[in-house]
């Protein structure tokens, strides 16, 4: 994969100094420094001496952790089709990636086997977010609901010949929206994933009586699939007595991932207040991000990880769920991660203390007295959003050339005897 868009504001190195650094994948909850050379993390550890050229940034009063992976967003934006999510209802990630502190997002199934070198094409290879994606098992993706019915467009082997393709970008299969009373669709994708040993995201779509959700989680899913949408209105997570249901721990201690994906309906406190309070967390909190949820009561990223802190779960916790976990769950456990060698992935953070409300999918309200912002992000080292310019100089330090391109165009200055028309 490759960036055709390029931000210019790239140091070769740079040194973070004094934040409180939180990454999971190596336990690490501590002040201290974090180094990036040449794009790449060098250390992180308390008291690091600046190399020599190098750029110190003090980040003295922010959180450090790992770009964030969004695990579950919609990013055909150029497929052309109104009201789809292979299309119009997409987004252009980097519009919102970097500014969430997210440096990596994976599409969850918009685009399907037929579609796929077409989303490659026009979305993968241009925009600087890293972007990952799960093939829908249906021919032209998430096109509309009504093909995501038609089994003739199932095909596990297109998905999986798909995979040995891309296999760069593809880490995996997703069926979604399925209305039938039946298990073709999940048996389709099952299949594919099979076939090229990839894991698989299920949407359950309009949940059936002849298919219960428990049946999903406990029996059709392998260890590393992926439930998405795990606090959904039908998804039976709590019962008559306000008890989480035993057979979703069983469905996590046998390795299958719930995903949380708020989205635009997915996500409601009935469900969500009482399992985090009992033990029962997203393995990955996601977004589902598309024109819809975002303009409503999703948001973004830094909300939904407030929300979790609104509920009780730690602020180590919810990075670790937004960034060491899903790594592992696509295959990448180089990212999500600040340890030394891989790639400078970095988000600075603000903790913000106070009084603030969140909602659900449905409107419904609870309130919290923290919520994050994301403070900077850098993509490799290259830094692509800086929300109050921590990395900017002050201006009177900027050579007297600044702003203008060399050799393509000039400051004209006006004679001094130039007439004054005021």
């Amino acid at each position: 994969m490759r960036s055709t868009r390029s931000y210019g504001t790239g140091d070769s190195s740079i040194l973070l100094k004094n934040g409180r650094v939180i990454d999971a994948s190596q336990q690490l909850d501590a002040v201290c420094d974090v180094l990036i050379t040449d794009g790449k993390i060098a250390a992180a550890a308390e008291g690091i001496e600046p190399p020599e050229g190098c750029r110190t940034v003090d980040v003295s009063d922010c959180i450090v952790t790992p770009g964030l992976i969004d695990m579950h967003a919609h990013l055909y934006f150029t497929g052309g089709n109104q009201d789809s999510w292979a299309g119009e209802l997409s987004i252009d990630p980097d519009a919102f990636s970097f500014r969430s502190g997210v440096t990596t997002m994976v599409d969850a199934g918009s685009a399907g086997w037929r579609n796929f070198d077409h989303f490659r094409s026009t979305v993968i290879d241009r925009v600087s977010t890293r972007v990952f994606a799960f093939v829908n098992i249906t021919d032209d993706g998430m096109r509309s609901e009504e093909i995501e019915q038609d089994t003739t467009r199932f095909s596990p082997e297109a998905c999986a010949d798909t995979a040995r393709r891309h296999k760069d970008a593809v880490v995996g299969f997703k069926s979604a929206h399925y209305a039938a009373a039946d298990w073709i669709s999940v048996d389709n994708v099952l299949r594919a994933g099979e076939l090229a040993q990839l894991p698989v995201m299920v949407d359950f779509g309009y949940f059936q009586k002849e298919r219960p959700y428990w049946v999903l989680v406990c029996e059709k899913l392998r260890p590393g699939d992926i439930s998405t949408h795990c606090y959904r209105g039908p998804v039976p997570v709590i019962d008559e007595a306000g008890q989480v249901y035993p057979y979703l721990s069983a469905a996590q201690r046998r390795g299958v991932i719930f995903d949380f994906g708020h989205g635009g309906g997915s996500m409601l406190f009935r469900n969500a207040v009482p399992a985090v309070k009992q033990g029962f967390v997203p393995d990955t909190i996601s977004t589902d991000i598309h024109v819809l949820s975002m303009n409503r009561h999703m948001i973004d990223m830094p909300s939904i990880l407030s929300k979790f802190l609104a509920m009780g779960m730690t602020v180590p916790e919810v990075f670790e769920r937004a960034a060491c976990v899903p790594a592992r769950v696509i295959g990448r456990s180089d990212l999500g991660t600040l340890a030394p060698g891989s790639e400078a992935d970095v988000a600075l953070w603000r903790l913000e203390e106070g009084a603030f409300g969140f909602s659900d999918s449905q409107g419904g309200f609870i309130s919290g007295d923290r919520r994050l912002f994301c403070e900077a992000t850098l993509l490799r080292g290259e830094l692509v959003w800086d929300f109050n310019a921590r990395f900017a100089v002050d201006y009177r330090e900027l050579p007297d050339d600044c702003g203008i391109r060399k050799g393509k165009e000039f400051l004209i200055r006006p004679p001094e005897d130039y007439p004054d028309v005021r």
